[in-house]
């Protein structure tokens, strides 16, 4: 994700050995380093007006930064970027933590929520970071779609599926619903839904209404398509429901700055709103494996300048169904948490192909 691949191979060997021990000391304690520490862990000895000097040049390539006029450099956010596409070196995966996470299997039977609830509470404990679990959606073939007004700006869209799990989803209705809309929106997705899975459901209900303009009027389309935006996204899912399993926030409090802890106070609304759930599936079909974000190039909680470490999962039919990953401060020990993420998320796609 190197917007400047040339970057890399442009630095000479000295310029890449202070830049990595700039990025590494950053992340181990999270202090600014300075050209006199530097020169006491070089490979070869030079002054510490060199060091300034290769520092001065890296600061001008955007890689460095220094929070204060006489404080040491931390990395940029380009920089981290660069440390982790050129310099990263991935850990093996520690037994203890292995067995921290293969822990979870065995317990609530069945229960894939309650699996993945552990799994997360699991996987933030390892890592002593927050860990982020986005659930599969129900795919078991839709029995029954009913819409139930709460409010005037709220409203209920209530569906059952055939093997009798239910789900029951409030959202805001286009303004002017009516009883008769209601119904009308609700009837022309009955006829649709017998025998499709609501990712079946979803994909034919825009030809559908294009086909059929004429059978249903304006309002009961408009709340089709807003029911549909709410199945897509999984925003709003009533207790009990969520998709995003957020578990471990009050590890990313712990020994922070007061800068980093504003930024921690943005992530935690960001989580508790689940804001854009939809778009943290999207990050992850790109492709197999982890994907690792930094700051602003996290769109979903690029206010809070956090790095996101996520890979998704899959199903028996090798398909997308969701993600797990770990979200916290830029200073992540990435090399450490790739292969735990890498794992989990391989764990669960097995328990999930298993149970189905």
């Amino acid at each position: 994700m190197n917007d400047d691949p040339g970057l890399f191979e442009g630095l000479n060997d000295r310029s890449r050995e202070v830049f990595r021990r700039v990025v590494e000391s950053y992340l181990n304690n999270g202090d600014p380093v300075g050209s006199r520490t530097l020169t006491r862990s070089m490979s070869e000895q030079v002054s510490a007006a060199t060091i300034r000097n290769v520092m001065q040049d890296l600061e001008y390539m955007g890689l460095l930064g220094s929070p204060h006029v006489s404080a040491g450099r931390i990395p940029t956010e380009k920089g981290l970027r660069m440390f982790v596409d050129g310099f990263l070196e991935v850990d093996d995966m520690t037994l203890q933590d292995r067995e921290s996470i293969d822990a979870t299997l065995g317990k609530n039977g069945s229960d894939v929520g309650a699996m993945l609830d552990n799994i997360g509470s699991a996987l933030s404990g390892v890592t002593h970071g927050a860990s982020l679990v986005l659930t599969p959606k129900h795919e078991a073939p839709i029995k029954h779609i009913e819409f139930v007004s709460l409010a005037a700006d709220r409203a209920l869209v209530v569906l059952v599926f055939g093997d009798g799990h239910v789900e029951n989803r409030v959202f805001t209705p286009p303004p002017g619903q009516t009883p008769s809309s209601m119904r009308e929106a609700a009837n022309f997705l009955n006829a649709l839904a017998e025998g499709r899975t609501l990712s079946e459901l979803s994909g034919v209900i825009e030809t559908e209404i294009g086909l059929r303009r004429r059978e249903i009027d304006g309002l009961a389309k408009e709340l089709v398509e807003s029911g549909l935006a709410v199945w897509e996204s999984g925003s709003e899912i009533s207790e009990g429901s969520e998709r995003l399993i957020v578990r471990g926030r009050s590890n990313l409090l712990d020994s922070q700055s007061e800068e980093d802890l504003a930024r921690i106070r943005t992530l935690f609304d960001d989580l508790e709103r689940k804001r854009d759930i939809a778009e943290f599936l999207e990050l992850t079909e790109t492709g197999e494996g982890v994907r690792i974000f930094i700051g602003s190039e996290n769109k979903l909680f690029s206010l809070s300048g956090s790095s996101l470490v996520v890979s998704p999962y899959m199903n028996a039919d090798r398909k997308i169904i969701g993600a797990v990953g770990v979200i916290g401060p830029t200073r992540l020990n990435y090399g450490r948490i790739v292969p735990i993420v890498d794992y989990t998320a391989q764990l669960v796609g097995k328990l999930i192909s298993d149970r189905s």
